[in-house]
């Protein structure tokens, strides 16, 4: 590898990066110790490639007419990208050896039915899908969704979270639901963590589809994958997520994965407003949210805290709750959600944000990911200085899903110009993926993706915008694992440098 890259030994770079004879040498030194730290993650991940796709897969073969018949029913046009990545998938799935995919797509770009073409393969061919997502909201939302695409081929389609059990919306027991699964008498089961709860057996499980990867580590995908016996084969992965990364961190994080981009919207969607709004603003865009609301839409607010703070200095969601239900808007009726709120009263509050029965929504972060509500146009965020650009991204995508034009108000109270700067780029940008790399180069991989908390080890002098390096470090660990076992230093030093890779 040495040779291969023209780096210096460990030795010699670890005495030149510190006492270094030419500007030259400084820089080979650097170079050596950047490599040292990208090929351990790289290493890491690949031997978890390995291991997910260890076994024998079933080959899903591809039914053209079927497919094709199903597709022409669809009430919309595929676009291009949607078609390019169904192929990918599709043609994954034909080999014996198991898929590990990776489908990446903006918010509303139309990843759901690239998934139910998957899904409708599987299930032509005698096989079974099981479906994960983070939230109880979202496996339901999923539920829904998939029982109308699938309306036409009578498929089963099972529910299975920590509150609800059921069967093309019948409530069952659990041991009844459990039973049908062990059976195979269904065709898709949605779920949140419950589906890999140990009493679960899946009988002829083809797909495992995982929504919002980065909110489950590698250990909980390789339990799901691993559920079945050694005797039995190994199903296809395929995971989701809206949230943009930029490429270097998708060969950095997911490098056990294949990745698919759906990198274009459907046609007739409206471009989101977004305006940053300084505090003397507040007062007009208040007026602007009542108009909306006598005109019979819904509105988000985004709050970064659930209780308050002194010391952070920025507005919680209780609070925001009581003044706005009570001073601001005490005519209209305000609904409020947080995490700590428990799973069924979380769903109580949604339903009754998607019936109407409440206009506004003050929330965490916790509706980031997956809510649909067609009927809400304005997205309100406060304190948008703590949130990435990635992350207001999300947030702005939860509205402008129906036939209304839709806006997203950004308010913050940091004046620092870096900050201003920074959301202002929001006003103009609608590309999720560029606003990834932004955020990348503005505010660390750490700060943007929750790698400090999430076991990616603190990189003291790798750059994860080094796309060539990385690619290198990923190409010495493939070579170095097709060799065989790793040495007894190599199993140390990963040891010891330990990227669990777990991302919650």
């Amino acid at each position: 590898m040495t040779e291969k890259y023209d780096f210096f030994q460990l030795a010699k770079a670890l005495r030149e990066i510190h006492f270094p004879e030419t500007a030259l040498s400084a820089d080979k030194a650097k170079k050596r110790l950047q490599f040292n730290e990208l090929f351990l993650i790289q290493l890491a991940i690949q031997r978890v490639r390995q291991e997910l796709g260890a076994g024998q897969a079933p080959a899903i073969k591809f039914l053209e007419k079927q497919t094709r018949d199903f597709v022409a029913a669809l009430p919309f046009n595929l676009t291009n990208a949607q078609k390019k990545c169904s192929w990918q998938i599709i043609q994954d799935m034909q080999n014996d050896r198991p898929m590990n995919r990776l489908l990446e797509g903006d918010v509303g770009s139309g990843k759901t039915v690239v998934v139910a073409l998957a899904m409708l393969n599987a299930a032509l061919n005698g096989y079974k899908t099981v479906m994960m997502a983070p939230t109880e909201i979202l496996a339901a939302q999923h539920f829904a969704t998939l029982r109308k695409i699938f309306q036409k081929q009578k498929f089963n389609i099972a529910l299975l979270t920590g509150s609800r059990r059921e069967l093309n919306g019948e409530k069952l027991t659990k041991s009844d639901l459990l039973t049908t699964l062990a059976q195979g008498d269904f065709d898709v089961v949605v779920g949140t963590h419950a589906v890999i709860q140990e009493n679960v057996k899946i009988k002829d499980l083809g797909l495992v589809v995982v929504d919002e990867q980065h909110r489950f580590g590698v250990s909980q995908r390789k339990a799901l994958v691993q559920r079945q016996d050694k005797t039995e084969v190994v199903p296809h992965f395929l995971s989701l997520t809206a949230t943009p990364i930029p490429r270097t961190l998708v060969l950095t994080l997911y490098g056990d994965l294949d990745l698919s981009v759906i990198n274009e919207m459907p046609p007739g969607r409206k471009p989101i407003e977004t305006r940053l709004i300084f505090e003397q603003g507040r007062r007009e865009a208040y007026e602007f949210i009542r108009t909306q609301i006598k005109a019979g839409r819904q509105v988000f607010v985004i709050c970064p805290l659930i209780d308050p703070s002194d010391t952070l200095g920025v507005k919680s969601v209780k609070q925001e709750f009581e003044r706005l239900d009570k001073e601001i808007f005490p005519e209209i009726p305000v609904g409020l959600m947080h995490g700590r709120l428990k799973a069924k009263d979380k769903e109580q509050v949604m339903r009754d944000f998607s019936d109407k029965k409440t206009k506004i929504l003050v929330s965490t972060s916790v509706i980031e990911v997956g809510i649909d509500v067609p009927n809400a146009t304005i997205m309100m965020i406060e304190g948008a200085d703590r949130f990435g650009l990635a992350q207001l991204h999300q947030f702005r995508g939860r509205v402008g899903r129906g036939e209304f034009q839709s806006y997203c108000f950004l308010f913050s109270d940091n004046n620092s110009p870096l900050t201003q700067k920074r959301l202002q780029y929001l006003e103009t940008c609608r590309d999720g993926f560029k606003l990834a790399e932004k955020d990348l180069e503005l505010r660390g991989p750490g700060e943007v993706y929750g790698t400090k908390q999430s076991g990616l080890p603190e990189l003291k002098m790798a750059d994860l915008t080094d796309v060539k390096m990385i690619e290198q470090a990923q190409e010495a660990a493939k070579a170095i694992l097709a060799a065989g076992e790793l040495s007894a230093p190599l199993e140390k030093a990963l040891e010891k440098f330990n990227p669990s890779l777990h991302f919650e």
